[in-house]
């Protein structure tokens, strides 16, 4: 193998040179252990760094630097989606276009420098590109590579489920049908399950007796090192990191940021973390203007979930629970409601749940629900605008269609404000079957999830500002929120 006429330390500070841009230390770090792979040609290697370090950008000059040197390298790209190996792809093209040690590699073709392929002026000729990118459920039957780049193909689209981290496994051991003799594996991603791919250690039970990139030498850099001092302090001074741990929460700040696999389990919800309130909602009017407390806390937003089911908990159906939380001037949240409801014996209970949801919303000012729609929901929110017309309550009906993993909606939603003890709880929700939910619910399975899934639905939207309802009876000006009404100039101070 002949020498490269630039190390790629150095062809990775002549790019940020030209772009303007400084180099941070730890990018040198990543530089200097690729190109030590590349030289002893490890059959594969794993480069884990925190989320924002850079890492995918530097990988992108590293296969660049190897076109630049050798150019009959053939690389695949291969990611989560097609279109995140096609980023990568493009992004190869542009440095080897604007780099000024890769002159003369651009085709005179333009088929040989399509988007998720391409080709550059090599002495040799192969059926093989220079470089392809492909996603990991693409076809790779009879691709052959050099270098094959595995970058952030565990995300939770492929990791959240025991299938889905099965099915990851399998596709990725078809490999070594892809890799040449002497070719090199570089992995580089952060980890997003306990049964990572990445994990230094077996998971017996994802079936492991040995780590699945056991022998591959790793480079892990996460944020803070053991003296909580930042990797990167320019970008993410200790401020920002507190920010960051505070709004994503403990595990996902571990996983993420710190590269530690977090077991989904770990996260067990904990009721006592939350703190009660006795105070009910005031509604009234300052300047002419509506407002609704709580308390002395003025309110500036909500939103609403509904869950709907016909099935009966009690007999293990799933449970019909409508949520409704609130956002305070200071960023707290209010979990004021938590109802189960339950239809009226012979009556339509699809219009009977609609009613009871209507009295909810007119009860609590709210502005809108939004209402999950898979399964019996589809056909709800029509008969929910029907019994919303008849009360005459203005409130908005929106659609979701919820298609992430039960478990992980839920710990994504209450890890954070659990962590940072932000959620206040009326007592009327200790008083319902919520709380039992959270001591009691696994996300493996177990106990009922109803009302967990709809408070998560309400903690993971944003609150809704929707304008009012249509063809109501009545729509009177009692929006509480502020900004969701008209102003009327004559009624400020300002003076031109």
């Amino acid at each position: 193998m002949t020498e490269p006429r630039l190390s790629f330390p150095e062809f990775l500070w002549i790019w940020n040179h030209v772009q303007g841009r400084g180099t941070p230390e730890h990018h040198l770090v990543m530089a200097r252990w690729l190109a030590a792979r590349w030289a002893d040609r490890e059959r594969g290697c794993l480069l884990m760094a925190f989320r924002g370090s850079g890492k995918s950008t530097v990988v992108g000059l590293f296969c660049a630097w190897l076109l630049a040197n050798w150019p009959d390298t053939r690389i695949m790209v291969l990611a989560a989606e097609h279109g995140l190996a096609t980023r990568m792809a493009r992004n190869v093209k542009r440095i080897l276009e604007r780099h000024p040690a890769t002159p003369g590699l651009k085709p005179p073709r333009p088929d040989q420098w399509a988007a998720d392929q391409f080709t550059v002026v090599r002495p040799t000729e192969s059926r093989d590109p220079s470089m392809v990118a492909r996603g990991v459920t693409g076809n790779i039957t009879g691709t052959r590579a050099d270098v094959i780049i595995c970058d952030d193909v565990e995300v939770p689209n492929t990791s959240d489920t025991v299938v889905k981290r099965a099915h990851l496994r399998a596709r990725l051991s078809e490999l070594d049908y892809v890799l040449t003799p002497g070719g090199v594996q570089v992995y580089v991603g952060t980890p997003h399950a306990y049964q990572s791919i990445y994990a230094g250690t077996a998971r017996p039970e994802a079936g492991e007796t040995t780590p699945f990139l056991d022998g591959f030498p790793r480079l892990e850099i996460p944020l803070l090192d053991p003296a909580g001092r930042s990797a990167w302090p320019d970008r993410f001074p200790l401020a920002t990191v507190e920010t960051i741990r505070r709004r994503q929460g403990p595990n996902k700040f571990a996983s993420q940021m710190q590269l530690r696999p977090m077991n989904i389990a770990d996260s067990r919800l904990d009721p006592d973390r939350m703190r009660v309130y006795d105070d009910d909602l005031a509604y009234g009017e300052a300047r002419g203007r509506p407002v609704l407390r709580l308390g002395a806390r003025r309110l500036v937003s909500a939103s609403c979930w509904w869950d709907p089911a016909l099935g009966d908990p009690a007999r293990g159906g799933d449970g019909s629970v409508l949520a409704a939380l609130f956002t305070a001037e200071d960023g707290t949240y209010w979990l004021h409601r938590v109802a189960y409801l339950t239809a009226n014996a012979g009556d339509d209970a699809a219009s009977d749940l609609c009613r009871q949801v209507a009295a909810i919303l007119e009860a609590l000012h709210l502005p809108a629900v939004t209402v999950e729609t898979n399964g019996i929901g589809r056909f709800l929110p029509g008969l929910l605008r029907k019994a919303l017309r008849e009360a005459g309550v203005a409130a908005a009906v929106v659609e979701h269609v919820s298609t992430r993993a039960k478990a992980q909606r839920i710990v994504d939603a209450f890890d954070p404000v659990l962590a940072e003890r932000a959620l206040y709880a009326h007592r009327s929700v200790w008083e319902s079957p919520f709380v039992a939910e959270m001591r009691e619910w696994r996300p493996n399975g177990g106990g009922h999830d109803d009302g967990l899934d709809a408070v998560a639905g309400c903690l993971a939207s944003e609150p809704v500002r929707l304008g009012r309802g249509a063809a109501a009876r009545s729509a009177p000006s009692d929006d509480w929120r502020p900004g969701a009404g008209s102003i009327d100039a004559a009624e400020t101070d300002w003076s031109p």
